[in-house]
């Protein structure tokens, strides 16, 4: 789960971590009003999506008086931002009104998990405002690392090297310290997954402040954080992916056509990977699955009926690949909710079904009952063949 730059900024600030003046805005008068508030000679109307990029998509604005505050945000509200992370494009339903702050230094400063290592990194670069991953790749010697451990935080000479090596000198050595240490926590004690200053500037006036932020947080600790789940913008989600995560589904939306429903991520995993090897293999390189679903080993039938009609409701899935090893779900009542969802949505689209495991005879027995037009497959080349036939032929 994302949040705004706006909400992001709100966490700074009861850090100790200085951000600049402003005020969010939902409507062309309120950021007009919010210019005022906010009281610099200029400020910046920032569009608020979960997506980097906007300035070179056209998302931020600098203005000079309360009026163009309002028109730069009446030009922004209501539309869609489409930048290079994101082109197919985010709603812009508020817009982040501060004041304008040139920075004399510019930093980057983030945090994200090491899975190699096991730990959280706090990654440090003097080329604040790129994108990192441009940093990374042409110039990774740029960037400073310190691991730290979840129960320990950064300590105080991994700050203290980190400002070092950003050639920070007093007082700003100090205050960098203190903004690493107290990053470091709230990634610790907000559950994050990404914490990022992009950048951290050094203003003209002398101060070190976070001009913009990233937070994503790990949705597996949502239970932990109420605040900070209440801060959830569902109309930055994908709407599949929103509503997967409320049925207690993993579904992570792809651009392809053939719809995959799987239980267990490694199995899950292996279902994409073979479809485009077959794919590839039968002479349809551009074809791709269109998500990844795993329903889970513990699932109910009204999740699996739910999932169906996630699966169908995607205009680009062509047909249906069902790939399940009965275990914990056992496979009759994989089958009973894939005829009840099929034959309450009266599905059109071709449905190809592998079983294998607990109650395998039972649940084929209650496909073929069902009289539904449900090609079953024995294993998952041939599942994958039949899937990828029927989408290009569209019938199983």
């Amino acid at each position: 789960m994302n949040l705004h730059e706006y909400q992001t900024k709100q966490l700074f600030a009861a850090a100790g971590i200085a951000v600049p003046n402003g005020r969010v805005a939902r409507t062309a008068d309120e950021a007009a009003e919010a210019f005022r508030t906010v009281g610099a000679p200029k400020a910046v109307v920032k569009a608020q999506v979960h997506s980097g990029g906007r300035g070179k998509a056209g998302g931020i604005k600098v203005v000079g008086s309360a009026d163009e505050a309002r028109r730069a945000a009446a030009g922004l509200l209501g539309t869609v931002l489409k930048t290079f992370q994101a082109p197919e494009g985010k709603p812009i339903h508020s817009v982040l009104v501060e004041e304008a702050v040139k920075g004399s230094r510019e930093f980057y400063v983030g945090i994200t998990l090491d899975r190699r290592i096991q730990k959280p990194v706090l990654m440090a670069s003097a080329e604040g405002g790129m994108e990192i991953e441009e940093i990374a790749r042409h110039r990774p010697e740029s960037i400073l690392k310190e691991s730290f451990g979840a129960f320990e935080g950064l300590q105080p000479f991994q700050a203290r090297k980190l400002a070092w090596g950003l050639g920070l000198a007093e007082p700003h050595f100090a205050r960098g310290v203190e903004i690493f240490q107290a990053l470091a926590k709230l990634y610790l004690e907000k559950d994050a997954s990404l914490l990022e200053i992009n950048p951290l500037a050094v203003t003209e006036d002398g101060r070190l402040m976070a001009l913009d932020g990233k937070f994503n947080l790990d949705e597996r600790a949502l239970p932990r954080q109420p605040a900070l789940e209440a801060m959830r913008d569902p109309a930055q989600e994908d709407p599949a992916e929103y509503e997967a995560t409320n049925a207690g589904l993993s579904y992570v939306s792809m651009p392809g056509e053939i719809g995959c429903m799987v239980n267990g991520a490694g199995l899950a995993m292996a279902t994409m990977d073979i479809i485009k090897h077959e794919g590839v293999r039968l002479g349809h390189a551009n074809l791709w699955p269109a998500n990844f679903l795993d329903v889970g080993g513990g699932a109910n039938k009204d999740q699996i009926v739910r999932a169906f009609k996630l699966l169908v409701a995607n205009p680009r899935v062509k047909a249906v690949l069902i790939n399940i090893f009965g275990g914990i779900l056992k496979c009759d009542v994989l089958a009973q909710g894939i005829v009840e969802a099929a034959t309450e949505i009266q599905l059109r689209l071709p449905l190809v079904v592998r079983l294998e495991g607990t109650n395998v005879q039972q649940g084929r027995e209650i496909l073929a009952r069902s009289g539904l037009k449900i090609t079953p497959a024995s294993e998952m080349s041939d599942a994958a063949r039949k899937a990828i036939q029927a989408s290009q032929s569209g019938q199983a």
